[in-house]
Parts: C-alpha cells; sequence; structure tokens
C-alpha cells in the first residue's frame, strides 16, 4: 500500500520515477526513487531472513538498512516477505509474450525472467523455416520479424514486455536450419555450419545450448553431434540444458548421456523438468539422484530444474515412434493415413519398448490422457477430455483416435499424461541443486488464451511451491526455496546483478505474504491466477501494485556470458 504524505508527490512521477533539474518553486527531489519499508527480507542467497527497508533509485537497489531517508514512492511491505525476482527456469512464453507481454500468470507468481530454449528456439531461421512457422501458427497470430535467436529477444524488449527475458539456442532448432527434420548425421559442412550458428547466438547473448531429446528430429541427434555443439557453447562460458532422451525405461542411461556431455565438452549442465515418468520408473529417482551428485563431487557443475505437479503436458507425439514423425508434420500426417502404418503403429504404441520414449504406456493408458490444445475449431469442444472419452464418442480404438485427431488437427494436439508419483516430487524440491520451471506460456484467463485450455503449471507452479510445499508441508524452508528461484538459477545461469537483494544490483523484486500465498489453477479449471504475491519489480518499476497489473513494460533481453556487445 502506498503511505498517504507521500501520494501528493507520487502523481508528479511516473512509475520508473523521475529526474532532471529542480524547476522553480518546485520542491527538492526525493532522495530514492521507491522505497520499501517494513518488510522481511530474503536475501536470494538462503540467508535467514531480517526486517529492513530496500530503497531503489532507476533501476537498482540503492540500499538495504532502516531510516534510509526520503523517497519518491512507500511501499509498506510490514508482515511481507520482499525477495529477488522468481526466475523460471523452463519458459514456453516464447508466443505468449508476442501476443501479450504483460506475462500475466508469472508475474503474478513473482516471476520476473522467462528462461526460453528447450530445444525449439525462435531462431535461427531460415526462409523455409519462417514460411513453416507462419502455417503452423494457431490461436495467436503474428509476423516474424527476425531471424536470429538475438533479434528475437530483442524484438520483445522493442515491443514491451514486463518480464525480462533470456534463451539458450536451440539444438532442434540448429539440426532443423541445416539438416532438415531426416533421420541421418549432418554432414561435416552441415555439423560446422551448427557450429557457427552457435558461435553467433553466444555472441549475441544465448545461454548456452538448449536440446529435447525425445522428439524428432532432435531424437535423431547422436550424442557426438551434442558434444560438438557444445563446444563452442563452452567456449563462451554457456551451459548445457536438456529434456533428457529418456525419462522412463532409459532414464538413468539419459541421465548418463547428459554427465557424459558435460564432460566431453568442458560445459556445465543441467536437465530440464527432472522426473521419473511411468509407474515402473518411479524407483529409479534414486539412482538418478546418485549419478548427478556422484558427478558434482567430482567437479562438475550438474543441476536439474522441475515443476510441482505429477502430470506433464506436450503432444501426441510424444506416444507415437519417432520413424512415423521422420520429415516433419506433413510427413507425418501423410504416414498416418496409411492403412499399413496405421496398423504398425496399433501395435508398436501398446508394446513395451526401450527404443523410444512412450508416453502413451507412461501414463497407463487413454484414461490418463486430457486433450488441451487443438488448433482446429471444429475439433476445440473436445479439449478438457480425456483421450478415453473421446475414443468412446467417436467409437475407435484409442490408437486410431490418436492418429485421426493429429490429422484432423493440423497439428500434435497439446496433452497432458499423468506419469508422475507425488512422493518423487518431494524428494525432488528437497534437492539444493533443484530449480524451478513452468514449462508453460505466460498467460492470462481472457482473449485468445481462452480458446484452448492448458497445464495448470502455467499459472501455479511457484505459487504451488511456496504455499503447498514450502509452508504446508514444510519440505523445505522458505529461504532454502527463495535461493533456489533467485541465486541459484542466476548463478547457473551467469547472469550479472541479479537473483539477490544486495546494493548494486538489478531491482527485480517481489513482496509476497508466505501465509497467503497459493495456487488456484486446476486441471478442470487451469485459467486461475495464484495469489498472496501483492508487488512486483522488474528493472526498478512496478508492475504488479496490490495485485493488479499496472501495464508497465520495463522488461529487458539479459545476455548470456558469451555478449560480444558493450
Amino acid at each position: 500500500m502506498f503511505t498517504r504524505i507521500f501520494l501528493l508527490v507520487l502523481i508528479a512521477f511516473t512509475f520508473a520515477g523521475c529526474s532532471g533539474d529542480k524547476g522553480p518553486g518546485q520542491p527538492e527531489p526525493a532522495g530514492y526513487d521507491l522505497l520499501i519499508v517494513n518488510g522481511t527480507v530474503y536475501d536470494g542467497l538462503g540467508g535467514d531472513p531480517y526486517v529492513a527497508d530496500v530503497a531503489i533509485r532507476d533501476d537498482r537497489i540503492a540500499a538495504i538498512g532502516r531510516d534510509l531517508g526520503l523517497a519518491t514512492r512507500i511501499i509498506d511491505a510490514s508482515g511481507l516477505a520482499v525477495a529477488p525476482g522468481f526466475i523460471n527456469m523452463l519458459s514456453w512464453a516464447t508466443e505468449s509474450l508476442i501476443e501479450d507481454g504483460r506475462s500475466q500468470s508469472d508475474i503474478r507468481q513473482g516471476v520476473t525472467l522467462e528462461v526460453m530454449g528447450e530445444g525449439w528456439t525462435m531462431g535461427p531461421l531460415s526462409d523455409s523455416m519462417k514460411v513453416e512457422a507462419l502455417a503452423r501458427q494457431g490461436d495467436i497470430q503474428f509476423e516474424i520479424a527476425w531471424t536470429s535467436l538475438g533479434e528475437y529477444l530483442q524484438y520483445l524488449e522493442d515491443k514491451g514486455i514486463s518480464t525480462n527475458v533470456a534463451s539458450f539456442v536451440g539444438a532442434t532448432t540448429l539440426r532443423i536450419h541445416e539438416v532438415g527434420y531426416e533421420d541421418r548425421p549432418p554432414t561435416d559442412d552441415e555439423l560446422q555450419r551448427m557450429r557457427d550458428h552457435v558461435r553467433t547466438a553466444m555472441e549475441e547473448g544465448a545461454l548456452g545450448v538448449g536440446s529435447s531429446l525425445i522428439y524428432p528430429p532432435a531424437f535423431f541427434a547422436e550424442t557426438s553431434e551434442l558434444i560438438a555443439l557444445c563446444e563452442i557453447a563452452a567456449e563462451y562460458g554457456g551451459r548445457y540444458i536438456s529434456h533428457i532422451r529418456s525419462e522412463g525405461s532409459q532414464f538413468v542411461e539419459a541421465v548418463d548421456e547428459l554427465i557424459a556431455i558435460a564432460r566431453a565438452a568442458g560445459i556445465d549442465a543441467e536437465i530440464y523438468h527432472l522426473k521419473a515418468a511411468g509407474e515402473a520408473n518411479f524407483d529409479k529417482l534414486e539412482t538418478v539422484f546418485r549419478r548427478i551428485e556422484d558427478a558434482r563431487a567430482e567437479g562438475l557443475d550438474i543441476t536439474a530444474n522441475m515443476y510441482t505437479y505429477t502430470a506433464g503436458a506436450t503432444g501426441l507425439g510424444a506416444a507415437m515412434p519417432p520413424w512415423v514423425q521422420e520429415g516433419g508434420y506433413d510427413a507425418w500426417a501423410e504416414r498416418l493415413r496409411d492403412p499399413a502404418i496405421r496398423a504398425r503403429l496399433e501395435e508398436e504404441i501398446t508394446t513395451p519398448s526401450d527404443d523410444w520414449e512412450n508416453l502413451y504406456l507412461m501414463a497407463g493408458g487413454p484414461e490418463n490422457m486430457v486433450l488441451a490444445g487443438f488448433k482446429n475449431p471444429e475439433l476445440k469442444p473436445l479439449t478438457g477430455k480425456t483421450l478415453a472419452e473421446v475414443a468412446d464418442m467417436r467409437r475407435t480404438s484409442p490408437i486410431t483416435t490418436m492418429m485421426d485427431l493429429v490429422v484432423e488437427d493440423g497439428s500434435r494436439v497439446g496433452t497432458i499424461y499423468f506419469i508422475m508419483s507425488e512422493e518423487n516430487i518431494r524428494k525432488k524440491i528437497a534437492k539444493p541443486w533443484m530449480a524451478f520451471g513452468s514449462d508453460a506460456e505466460s498467460l492470462a484467463p481472457e482473449g485468445n488464451f481462452l480458446l484452448s485450455s492448458t497445464h495448470p503449471r502455467a499459472y501455479g507452479t511457484f505459487a504451488r511451491l511456496l504455499g503447498k510445499y514450502v509452508r504446508d508441508e514444510q519440505v523445505i524452508s522458505l529461504q532454502e526455496a527463495i535461493r533456489r528461484l533467485t541465486s541459484l538459477p542466476a548463478d547457473n545461469l551467469k547472469i550479472r546483478r541479479r537473483g539477490v537483494l544486495q546494493k548494486d544490483y538489478y531491482a527485480d523484486v517481489v513482496i509476497f505474504d508466505p501465509q497467503t500465498v497459493q495456487d488456484h489453477a486446476t486441471f478442470a479449471e487451469p485459467h486461475k491466477y495464484s495469489s498472496g504475491v501483492q508487488h512486483v519489480l522488474v528493472n526498478g518499476v512496478p508492475v504488479l501494485m496490490d495485485g493488479e497489473h499496472t501495464g508497465a513494460t520495463p522488461g529487458r533481453f539479459l545476455k548470456g556470458p558469451g555478449y560480444a556487445g558493450e
């Protein structure tokens, strides 16, 4: 809330504060643009909280202490936690920020940085990739006014966004750029061009290389190809981050591959949304923990991130073998029209195999698969129904129904898979090297966003951590949770002067009530904001005040360690 005595002064200043020469009859300018008073400060480093005031001038923290003097604006944070802004380590806000730069579902949970790059990225793009991307657009329509990844991120900043943004460069995108969708290794010349694209992306500000290895065409990449790309990122201090090749029957082997890549390329590495998927694989998590901790003891910087739900979300392609998807969507859809291939898929999808990641079997069947995202308006009424329900409606087998939907929708069809255990969620949260990411867009319950359903993690990942797992179940302390949301990912990403409440650091700040912070989104009703976050500042500018968005868009493109600019 604003202190009354400062209301008249407040009217004369913009959200970012004002500066300049004092004119005749004007009062002396205040010492700070904004002062957060009486809050309980969590520094982001995991130290004990303490009551203090935080002073902000321009985009930086100017001081932390008591009786700091005057300010243009006062926020009374009595009884509230004051922490660095949260970092979303796996954001799919790539298109949603184009549609609505306010980033509402994340801002209202305290997120001030969206980190993108799970395999597919918005650059580098060839002319043919741009044509394909335009043809595949769904509810969100936009022109592609960029070519490289850095140009895309700068486009977001110039357009106006409320959160900061950063990204890895996608190994999938690099492969499509040079190899296409074919199941073959790149030629020497193609691999060299892929490495050159990594170099360009790192110098533009990318954080490293991101991969997503269960999906074609990334599935076709051999370990040596990934090492070759990571070697370039390592030259610039970048990181390798991966949706590993298996989270099921080959879970341990996939983690071993990531560690081998890190060792061979001399690069730090992180596992996207670490999980043991499928009941038969739940007990493999402890073995994976040992693998990671042995590698860390060896001196390798291996970390992971997660979301706080027992269901994942991807497309129906994750329930079909990679060979049928080779060549891209058009080739995939054409194969699905072939009666012989359809008969083969009926058998392969229902038969356990270590050769590919089969989320149909991991989920335990079609009753645990919820259809969440359609492109075809005629299919949108099926949103929110299970695959089993739609199969019954159509009087076709679940496998036939999946194939039909992919063809009819012109897309992979967004799908929620219930594949994890609640016990393992708690075990993962307890690990000190675990960060957090939504693996989702940043949305709002309005406009085009309501044309499709979504996973509740888009609205609740971070609030659920702080409410359910910290306050209610006390899996970890609040100061430890804040460390994992702030300084841990900032250090891993080598992003300077972020993630800690400290003098001269950028003023990305979240002010919330630890007693009331709560997620409200459910699988049945996912478009619901979380509550308990009162105020959020990005680069010193209030973007959320008293729980409501101010409309401000001060977000910036944050550059990685290899940035070649100033």
